[in-house]
């Protein structure tokens, strides 16, 4: 598969919306490209590769040298996206950089590269791991200036990662099993025991050579997930067939410990082992574990915010570990050794997990409590007092289901507290990614509060990109351009007018904000042109539902 096939693929992805033709695209790949160029572009679309010399910043030296700074920032402000920008303001191919000399012997290789056909996924990736990196700037010039502008940016892409292209890694496995037959769940098991181009994993799909035997390897098996509790399915639950658990506020993960090393699991399969060295050095033993990420001080849980502090870093400092100590609460014991203990009811796995804590007492991790209650009306009432206790409400586990992978409706249930509310005005807007390139869909909102001088001025406290329907994005993205008083690389400034409902379901203190607060997943609700910036709420409002946790039934106070 060349890079111009690997481009049409992105291309057709990113203006294909819908799961169901996504996946359809994604079958019909399978099953024409050839290996190992379509390992290596399943690789690419999963976030699986990396180049060790070839980063993002080689890109920007390359076009910085060919095009002047002043286009190249109009227009990346103008496109959004820094790889669609380099892709479409490439000069056409024989335009050589600024300042390089003109050698015969420079010339004649200078035209060898233009002139080559569009590499292969497998060349251009073998390519880049092999050639020196003082080589790199002339091989990856020659490929820009073969290519059209489709296949420029499926190379940068390539080459810089984060497609956006809206194929997770789960989708893409969702897609293998649909084109092969086998079970998904099954494709997930090996999925990290495979490296890419995944030709084992091919051959297998493919029925000609067996499974692919993770071994002792460190590998995720797929979480199983709750779905949102509804009224209609709250009143038909029988209580003694139902467990309870709060559900924490930090990060699922998976924990995967055993001969064969250990790793840290994300909830979507992400190996964050790298982020977390404290606890990956308390998984002495030999099982899989599920459980949430927490930072925890004596026995107490923190904030969300705090445990942002330590996600998306490749680098964690001592003080970093010291300042924000994190450990993980757990919820379920998967394999134990290798014993499989997936099959078994939930109550029989939950008394393996007490017996496992008790025997093994691993060093920060603890067992998620399990929450008495002898009626709904009872256990309405403890979820009620979530939010006082900085906690996202309440899990319900059927005592007899299997841990299975995914979403099973009527196994486990999460029966959330009550998003907040605010109505707060829109300040700045920023263009969103991949599909959402082209509109302005990140709002800034903030609130009033008094300016010192008897007045009032608005300050940010917070940031929204979803909760919209395609409809209202259209809407806001004109509205922000008709009214925009300034501009800031790709933010634009605007009127202080518009009012939004915005909801959220925490707010908590923050030194990293200007207005002293952080809200925890906020989202748009509705847009509020009935309402007069002059009218939305004010500061004081939402210090209001800042949470200073209190202790939930069964805990001691901090």
């Amino acid at each position: 598969m060349s890079v111009p096939a690997f481009a049409a693929l992105l291309e057709r992805l990113v203006f294909t919306p819908g799961r169901n033709a996504k996946l359809a695209l994604l079958r019909d790949w399978f099953a024409t490209q050839p290996d190992p160029d379509r390992g290596v572009g399943l690789a690419a679309l999963t976030e699986e590769l990396v180049f060790t010399t070839a980063k993002p910043s080689l890109i920007r030296d390359l076009v910085a040298a060919r095009t002047d700074p002043v286009l190249l920032a109009l227009s990346h402000d103008y496109v959004g996206d820094f790889a669609e920008t380099v892709a479409l303001i490439w000069p056409q191919r024989g335009l050589r950089p600024r300042g390089a000399a003109g050698g015969e012997h420079e010339a004649q290789a200078e035209t060898y590269i233009v002139n080559a056909p569009p590499p292969a996924l497998s060349e251009v990736v073998e390519a880049l791991e092999l050639t020196p990196k003082a080589e790199l700037p002339a091989l990856i010039g020659g490929w820009l200036d073969t290519l059209d502008s489709s296949g420029r940016l499926a190379l940068i892409k390539l080459i810089t990662g984060g497609l956006r292209v809206g194929v997770s890694g789960r989708l893409a496995r969702v897609a293998l099993a649909e084109w092969s037959g086998q079970d998904v769940a099954a494709i997930e098991e090996v999925w990290h025991g495979v490296a890419p181009p995944y030709l084992p994993l091919f051959r297998w799909l493919e029925g000609r050579d067996e499974k692919p035997d993770p071994r002792e390897a460190p590998v995720f098996r797929p979480l199983m997930l709750a779905h949102p509790l509804e009224d209609a399915d709250l009143a038909a639950l029988d209580p003694p067939a139902w467990r309870a658990e709060w559900k924490w506020d930090g990060i699922r993960v998976q924990l995967t410990a055993g001969p064969g090393g250990r790793r840290l699991w994300s909830r979507g399969g992400e190996d964050i082992t790298g982020a977390f060295p404290e606890i990956v050095e308390a998984m002495d033993f030999h099982a899989v574990l599920d459980g949430e990420l927490l930072v925890i001080r004596d026995g107490a849980v923190a904030p969300f915010a705090d445990l942002q502090q330590r996600l998306n870093r490749k680098q964690v400092t001592a003080t970093m570990m010291r300042d924000f100590p994190v450990g993980v609460r757990l919820y379920d014991l998967l394999f134990e050794g290798t014993e499989d203990l997936r099959p078994l009811p939930f109550d029989a796995r939950r008394a393996r997990l007490e017996d496992w804590v008790a025997r093994v007492s691993p060093p920060r991790m603890d067992l998620s409590a399990q929450i008495a209650f002898a009626s709904l009306a009872q256990l309405g009432g403890i979820r009620d007092g979530a939010r006082a206790a900085s906690i996202e409400g309440l899990m319900l586990k059927r005592a007899d289901s299997p841990y299975v992978a995914g979403r099973q409706k009527g196994l486990w249930w999460k029966w959330k507290r009550e998003p907040l509310s605010i109505d707060a005005v829109l300040m700045y807007a920023q263009r969103g990614h991949g599909k959402r390139s082209s509109f302005y869909s990140d709002y800034t909102f903030g609130l009033w509060r008094p300016d010192g001088e008897g007045g009032e001025e608005l300050v940010p406290v917070g940031k929204a990109y979803s909760g919209y329907t395609d409809e209202e994005l259209a809407w806001l993205d004109r509205w922000i351009r008709n009214h925009t008083t300034g501009r800031f690389g790709p933010v634009r400034e605007v009127e202080k007018h518009l009012v939004l409902e915005v909801i959220f379901d925490a707010a908590q203190l923050s030194t990293r904000h200007k207005s002293g607060v952080a809200l925890r997943f906020p989202r748009i609700a509705r847009i509020r042109t009935d309402k007069p910036a002059s009218e939305a709420d004010r500061l004081d409002m939402l210090m209001a539902f800042v949470e200073r946790r209190a202790a939930p039934e069964g805990e001691a106070a901090d």
